[in-house]
């Protein structure tokens, strides 16, 4: 009985090892069709990541408020102060607009008396890292 058991064992061993050699993975090429645009718009996302990064810099809050009003606030702004990049930033529940990117307190401060002329509600932060 147990050498029964061991010639059927090796019956199923044989069984499958023969299986397998007549299976194989799939062989295919894989050709990615990319619109050209989406090269540029992921350079442009470097860009952007670049200058919106949250670090040491001083930044000048214009608004903070709803969506809507955020959206309506920045593209205002870029109208009127095209030279100065903007961004809308959400901490819980409002929506803020920071624009400026200021390496030192004097610059961000000479562009808050000119931006205070148009924006009454603006601050001067330094974001934390």
């Amino acid at each position: 009985m147990r050498i029964l058991a061991t010639q059927k064992a090796f019956f199923i061993f044989l069984a499958l090892c023969i299986s397998t050699l007549n299976t194989s993975a799939q062989d295919a090429n894989i050709t990615v069709k990319q619109d050209s645009k989406f090269e540029q718009l992921l350079n442009e996302k470097r860009k952007t990541n670049v200058s919106n990064t949250v670090n040491d810099r001083y930044k000048i809050q214009i608004f903070s408020g709803d969506s809507e009003k955020a959206k309506n606030t920045l593209n205002q702004f870029r109208q009127e102060f095209s030279d100065l990049d903007g961004t809308i930033i959400f901490f819980t529940p409002n929506y803020k607009v920071w624009v400026g990117n200021f390496k030192t307190r004097i610059k961000a401060e000479r562009n808050l008396i000119e931006i205070r002329k148009s924006y009454s509600n603006v601050h001067l932060i330094r974001p934390n890292k």
